[in-house]
């Protein structure tokens, strides 16, 4: 990676990589980025709260995936919901009305099922997904070291001035100023895209009052035309650096890892049995470069903890599959890694990562994808990380089967050597590197052991019913566990408690 990477272009990543997740248009986050931080500047901020509006702007949906397997259980196409929740405006009855109309339209003939659905949960269902969505976007704040005015903004990304937004129902000024700015920005942007000037000004003029502070929507009134232009920019990631209040610092080699695994997490949550796979393949992947004697690990490190990002362009309900996918779903599939590829490519400073992230489904014969490369296009590091993420994904449990033991594991490897698909060296240092599970001396913050059994447990999304009958004991029991589980963490939800698991590398669960 070139030395110029600034933290801009990590946070432009995740906004792209948020894009995907939430259903949106590609470079959604970067106009979203553009428009508020000009509004900021024509409100007359201080630097320090421009930068926050920046920043928050950017990163306004990396909680995105938090609930994304749920949504996908209860709506079908966890993205295609995301995207039409940024719209739905429960303020404007005659509105609100028109859009539960269409909602579901993803859905064909079952539209009218889902619309139902939705009206009869969103009540008790959708605070719990925008807290636990907060709860995610904090702790992926914190390894991203976000100041708390950026943190406050984050926590109000579905508030509403009128009170009417979840999770706490904060209204009027108890509404972050960052977040209220962001607000009208997103909603501007939206408009725009569909009718250029005149629906953003109309837009934001019929939220005022009720999602939007009517104080901000008069300024943008006056100010729209010229806080829009800044759209037609040839480039907007390079607009929104240039438009950073303060210059980005570059990242260090120490923040480079922690920002890739932020992205890792971001990525993994978009499946329950997925929570963890990308620091386990990048553990993997290191410990076979040592033992194959490769000099650039850090670099093989942070692409294979970026190797699945283009992950989230695909619905939850897909990864989640216990059975086989029709032609259909197998082609959403293959493309994750092209989504890979084109957000790291978006970022100069990540796009030297890109062909090595990209690659972890290419196959030494050629019959792998996104390129069908073979062996001697590829390095032998983009053989390594193939190597580690087929033998990660054995040892984990998949909707369709449970984990693979070691030995299981390595029979396969192996074979996928001798026939030619993996590379024979490459796969011999995974094997080698790999070894037996080193159990801690203890737990992350005195955590029992049953206590970290219904963690996993938790964090895969069963229920505390499931999560009792697996580990057979009493789901009362469980319920025990879990709240001395979100006591000693400091988390409040599965979501959080399955990001905790991840960053302390309880998930997967040590194969045997």
């Amino acid at each position: 990676m070139r030395d110029v990477t600034t933290v801009t272009e990590v946070f432009a990543a995740l906004s792209l990589t948020t894009d995907l997740a939430s259903g949106l248009p590609f470079e959604k986050g970067l106009r979203t980025c553009l428009v508020a931080t000009a509004f900021a500047g024509t409100l007359g901020l201080p630097t320090a709260e421009r930068a926050a509006v920046h920043t928050a702007a950017l990163l306004r949906s990396i909680g995105c995936t938090a609930h994304a397997s749920e949504n996908a259980a209860h709506f079908g196409d966890d993205t295609a919901f995301q995207a039409v929740l940024k719209r739905l405006d429960p303020g404007d009855p005659s509105v609100f009305r028109a859009q539960l109309g269409t909602f579901g339209a993803w859905g064909g003939a079952a539209q009218p099922a889902l619309a139902r659905h939705f009206a009869e949960i969103a009540p008790t269902v959708g605070p719990v997904a925008a807290r636990s969505g907060c709860e995610v976007s904090r702790a992926l704040g914190g390894r991203l070291s976000l100041p708390p005015t950026v943190l406050d903004a984050l926590d109000d990304v579905y508030e509403r001035w009128d009170g009417l937004g979840i999770p706490d129902g904060r209204r009027g000024a108890e509404i972050s100023l960052v977040g209220r700015i962001v607000h009208v920005a997103e909603q501007a942007v939206f408009a725009h895209a569909e009718g250029g000037v005149p629906a953003a000004a109309a837009e934001v003029e019929r939220r005022a009052g009720g999602h939007l502070d009517p104080d901000l929507a008069a300024v943008f009134a006056v100010a729209g035309d010229e806080l829009l232009a800044g759209l037609a920019a040839p480039d907007l990631l390079k607009a929104v650096a240039a438009a950073e209040p303060v210059p980005a610092p570059p990242v260090t080699a120490a923040q480079r890892e922690r920002f890739c695994a932020a992205l890792a997490t971001l990525a993994d949550l978009k499946g329950t049995h997925l929570v963890g796979h990308s620091p386990h393949v990048a553990r993997i992947a290191d410990a076979a470069a040592e033992a194959a004697g490769l000099a650039d690990r850090d670099t093989l490190r942070c692409a294979a903890l970026l190797h699945d990002i283009g992950r989230v362009a695909v619905p939850s309900s897909v990864w989640d599959r216990p059975g086989p996918l029709g032609p259909a779903d197998q082609e959403r599939v293959r493309l994750h890694t092209y989504w890979t590829d084109r957000v790291l490519r978006r970022c100069p400073g990540l796009a030297p990562l890109a062909e090595l992230a990209a690659g972890h489904h290419e196959r030494c014969d050629g019959s792998g994808y996104h390129r069908g490369l073979r062996a001697a296009e590829l390095p032998f590091a983009a053989r390594v990380l193939a190597a580690a993420d087929v033998f990660a994904a054995l040892t984990e449990d998949r909707p369709h089967r449970p984990a693979l033991s070691l030995d299981a594991a390595r029979t396969v490897l192996a074979e996928e050597a001798s026939a030619g698909r993996l590379d024979r060296e490459a796969c011999a240092a995974v094997l080698d590197g790999a070894g037996l599970p080193v159990l801690p001396a203890a737990w992350p913050c005195d955590l029992t052991d049953r206590e970290v059994d219904v963690l996993r447990l938790a964090a895969r999304g069963l229920s505390n019913r499931a999560i009792a009958d697996r580990l057979r004991i009493s789901e009362r029991t469980v319920g025990h566990h879990l709240a001395h589980v979100y006591d000693k963490t400091g988390r409040r939800t599965r979501a959080g408690a399955a990001v905790f698991a991840a960053e302390h590398g309880l998930l997967p669960a040590p194969p045997r």
